[in-house]
């Protein structure tokens, strides 16, 4: 920057003393400060105060700069003002930009201007008119834009190669299919053209002309023999931007990728850096598609497996070796990612990381750590090679890599090493954000799993941070890592429930205090010395706010159902809440003193004599209460279905004809069956986040989408009379394709299933135009001792484009057993011809039979998707007298297959998240799932399934148990595995 002339001559003397020397920092920043101040407010200026700043853009309006704008056609101006010009495309580009667009008249009157400023031979308007063209080009006319092509096209084929390179980028925003014919060859010319500029250019225009459309594609496709030849360019972006245009072209064929990443990882003639990088990264992705795919033979090793994978492994390999370390690192980051790996192969690329940690460019660090931390997560042994380098990276300058270091640290670890990793961490966790801490107490969470002896060491640790400063997400991952850790290592119960407690003495937040609260009322009793815990959740009840009294209440109560030895001096404690201001706090008290009064009268807890000899006497008798205890059953036993079970179920009570008139007592067990919605897994980060615990899940997710109202698959059959007096649809199955969407007559099938009858409702949708159909019903024909088809109801008449419903009804033989049944469909009607426009009949109906897939009515049918609240709890209960045991090989090749496929054949629903194996670990060990029903009739089924790699071409390995009241029912429950 020049220096600023000043009236002051000391000033001039500093600044040419300045301008000898060269610019200072103290120069540089008077400079900006003195450019600051000619956009500066006078501070006496009316309606403005001093220091404000203003946009020289500011209060523009259209009209004035559409008036500006004729200054385009006045060829003097042109010539002689290009500056002038230059500031009014600036004007016309920020109306666009905020909002003001031109409309269809002044947008020609512009383009019409803007192609005489080709005429200029000054370079900075010529690059403001490109820009120009390209920012205006996505919002005004296609029609208006076409008036500067014959401009571009001119300049395309000129002798200047920045006018040609700029040209081809605007013309590549504005042409479309049909005109990109016509430029066609210059385009090719250009992408082979000796200079760098220009071919870039065309390469890049190429490629967006290449997504644009179906006709552009086809002609970009057809310069593939040119993009291979500026592959090899001196030019390294010329490299880089054919390497990108040729992925584009290739990319949906496999062979053709392999080729080409073959051809140009033998043959080195890449120079470019970024190409390198783009080959690396096709090269990755292919060897990805080969294990996915099963491609790659016998060997799971890269080395030894198929011709490309071998060959793929090398290229990466090879790069580890290059000068360029953004070549390195992406060959290094694409072999730790690639699945399957072996350790010997991957220790090359660990070795490189190793290298980057102690680079000087906090990037490198940056990008090597991450990696490093990734591959940590399943090959620990392997980077614990460099816990040195990761340990001197706990006191680096940037947190995100001492954070990425620690975690590091904790995954590989030795048991030995965690007292020291600890005492390092606890002085950097006094040091960072709270995201940073939240992500190093995870990392000691899973550190706790792996070590399970250090949990006292681990879990004090956790609760010392609790009693520091932190926000709420922090306390909370705290929180919810002791409950995991309390979950997954009972040991820590005790110690554990100790340290929440302390917290909750001076925790500030409601959350955190009820969530502890609801724990301990869980676990609490079920401790070697329960009334320790009393003294901490009254505590709650003197101090705490409305909510977190009541959960103080509610676990008092379950202290004092489970431990008849402490009832009496909770009841006291418990009386002092019957006054309390809260109206949940007050009736949960004023429940639990009523149950507990009317079990201490009927179950009197007698104490043993306290000169009992234990030796002597036996075991002293255990403070649990007895059966029939009605504290028990009210306090600690849960419903058998959720709250939302419960209200779909009354609804569909309500719904069902008759059912208020019914002289029936409306009890639980009396209530209809609803299956569970199918809800997705939830993931293994919001399992964290809620401690493992499921009934905080809703609470801890905050406000989430409504649930959309369960419509009642069975309305259709209750609204006609006939159907509705066969009684109360027990389950709807899911609608069934009897026909290709894409056909004259699209049907579908509801099975309705009732303990004595099946109703199927088929949906008939008629797509003819000129057809009207009448007397529409579905005919069945099966050969099964179990059904017998009873009657028909037809839809009266279907008009093109509407869907009418036609049942038929089964009866069901209760005492044969159920046996999978296929029906032939076929869909008989009358057709009328309509004409088209007026809809009026042209033709007598006259018959017609169309046929339809098979129908079959399988087990799964007459099973309904219910959980239970335990399913250990409820496995138990029902026993082995029934219990049917099988073992199958299924020929799947994937266990997430099986266990899909399993979960389908019986229709019951997965339990405790066992539906669905975890990412990484399909294959390694055999997966349990667990499976709840009801089956038509109000029987509950439960089914436990192991579900083992058999290790060989076989197959899946399946290990069912059956478990019902009736061993006819779990027998054919076991037969639907086929």
């Amino acid at each position: 920057l020049p220096p600023r002339p000043s009236p002051n001559n000391n000033a001039n003397s500093t600044m040419g003393d300045q301008q000898d020397d060269g610019l200072n920092v103290n120069t540089l920043m008077k400079e900006v400060t003195s450019a600051l101040d000619k956009f500066k407010l006078e501070d006496d200026e009316p309606g403005h105060s001093g220091g404000n700043y203003y946009s020289p853009y500011a209060n523009l309006e259209k009209a004035a700069v559409l008036q500006e704008a004729r200054c385009f056609h006045d060829p003097t101006a042109v010539r002689e003002s290009p500056r002038k010009c230059c500031t009014v495309i600036a004007q016309l580009l920020h109306l666009t930009n905020t909002g003001q667009y031109l409309n269809s008249a002044e947008a020609t009157e512009v383009f019409f201007g803007v192609t005489k400023l080709f005429m200029s031979d000054d370079a900075s308007l010529r690059r403001m008119v490109y820009l120009f063209i390209k920012d205006v080009a996505e919002t005004c006319d296609p029609d208006d834009v076409i008036i500067v092509t014959s401009s571009l096209t001119k300049d395309m084929t000129c002798d200047v190669d920045l006018y040609r390179a700029n040209a081809l980028r605007v013309l590549a925003r504005i042409i479309d299919g049909a005109m990109l014919g016509a430029i066609e060859r210059y385009v090719k010319q250009a992408v082979v053209d000796s200079s760098g500029q220009v071919s870039s250019a065309a390469l890049v225009s190429a490629t967006h002309l290449f997504e644009r459309n179906e006709e552009s594609k086809a002609i970009v496709k057809r310069w593939i023999g040119e993009t291979q030849e500026a592959t090899s360019s001196p030019n390294e972006m010329v490299q880089f931007h054919a390497m990108q245009l040729l992925y584009q072209i290739k990319k949906h064929d496999r062979l053709g990728m392999q080729k080409l990443v073959t051809q140009f990882s033998q043959r080195n003639s890449l120079k470019s850096p970024l190409a390198l990088v783009l080959l690396v990264r096709y090269t990755a992705k292919l060897l990805h598609d080969e294990v996915s795919e099963g491609r790659m033979g016998s060997s799971s090793s890269f080395q030894n497996g198929s011709t490309f994978a071998r060959s793929g492994y090398a290229f990466l390999e090879a790069s580890l070796r290059h000068k360029n370390e953004m070549v390195v690192y992406e060959a290094a980051r694409a072999i730790c990612a690639l699945p399957n790996i072996e350790p010997q192969e991957l220790s090359p690329a660990v070795n490189v990381m190793q290298l980057f940690l102690s680079s000087p460019k906090p990037a490198v660090r940056f990008a090597a750590i991450k990696t490093v931390s990734q591959v940590a997560v399943h090959h620990p042994r392997i980077v614990s090679k460099c816990n040195e380098d990761l340990e001197a990276l706990i006191g680096d300058a940037n947190r995100s890599i001492a954070t990425l270091a620690i975690t590091t640290l904790l995954k590989t670890g030795s048991e030995n090493s965690v007292d020291r990793l600890l005492k390092q961490i606890s002085v950097f966790l006094s040091e960072i954000p709270d995201e940073y801490k939240i992500t190093i107490v995870k990392s000691l969470q899973r550190l706790c799993l792996t070590y399970p002896s250090k949990h006292r060491v681990l879990v004090g640790f956790l609760s010392n941070f609790l009693r520091e400063e932190g926000g709420f997400d922090f306390k909370r991952s705290i929180v919810n890592s002791i409950v995991s850790l309390i979950k997954a290592v009972p040991e820590t119960t005790e110690s554990s429930l100790l340290h929440l407690c302390e917290f909750i003495e001076d925790c500030e937040f409601t959350m955190l205090s009820t969530q502890i609260l609801h724990l301990l009322g869980e676990l609490g009793p079920g401790t070697q010395s329960p009334a320790r815990y009393i003294r901490f959740i009254y505590n709650r009840v003197i101090l705490e706010n409305s909510a977190v009294r009541a959960a103080a209440v509610a676990a008092l109560s379950k202290f004092a159902a489970r431990c008849p030895s402490l009832r009496t001096s909770i009841l006291t404690l418990l009386k002092r809440s019957l006054d309390d201001e809260d109206d949940e706090t007050r009736d949960r008290a004023s429940v639990a003193v009523s149950v507990l009064r009317k079990a201490c009268d009927e179950f009197p807890y007698v104490a043993p004599p306290e000169d009992e000899d234990p030796a002597k006497e036996g075991e002293p008798v255990p403070d649990v209460p007895q059966a029939g205890d009605p504290a028990a059953f009210v306090l600690l036993q849960g419903l058998p279905m959720s709250f939302d079970r419960l209200d779909r179920s009354i609804r569909a009570y309500i719904r069902a004809p008759a059912a208020m008139e019914s002289a029936e007592q409306l009890t639980l067990s009396a209530l209809p069956v609803v299956e569970e919605s199918a809800e997705p897994e939830p993931s293994a980060d919001e399992i964290d986040d809620v401690g493992g615990d499921s009934a905080l899940a809703a609470a801890v997710a905050g406000e989430k989408e409504e649930k959309k109202e369960v419509v009642d698959p069975a309305a259709a059959v209750y609204a006609i009379p006939e159907l509705a007096s066969l009684g109360r649809v027990f389950r709807s199955s899911n609608p069934t394709e009897l026909s290709e969407e894409e056909t004259e007559y699209v049907v579908r099938c509801i099975k309705h299933v009732m303990p004595e009858h099946i109703i199927l409702q088929f949906l008939i949708q008629n797509t003819v135009e000129d057809q009207r159909l009448v007397n529409c019903s579905v005919t069945i024909e099966g050969d099964s001792e179990c059904f017998e088809v009873a009657g028909e109801i037809a839809a009266e008449s279907i008009k093109y484009g509407e869907t009418a419903n036609a049942f038929t009804v089964i009866n069901r033989n209760t005492e044969a057993p159920l046996a999978p049944c296929n029906f032939e469909c076929v869909l008989r009607f009358g057709v009328i011809q309509v004409d088209p426009k007026s809809g009026e009949d042209e033709s007598d109906p006259f018959d017609e039979e169309y046929p339809l897939e098979e129908l079959e009515l399988a087990t799964s049918d007459f099973m309904a998707k219910v959980s239970v609240p335990d399913f250990r709890k409820g496995w138990e209960e029902v026993g082995n007298a029934n219990e049917v045991l099988e073992k199958f090989a299924l020929q799947f090749k994937k266990q997430e297959d099986a266990v899909a496929a399993v979960i389908d054949f019986l229709g019951m629903q997965p339990c405790d998240g066992t539906g669905h194996i975890k990412p990484g670990e399909g294959g390694k060990k055999p997966h349990m799932l667990h499976l709840s029903g009801v089956f038509v009739g109000g029987m509950n089924v439960l089914a436990r399934a192991q579900v083992a790699a058999s290790g060989d071409a076989a197959g899946v390995l399946l290990k069912i148990a059956v478990r019902s009241d009736d061993p006819d029912v779990s027998r054919m429950v076991a037969d639907c595995i086929r």
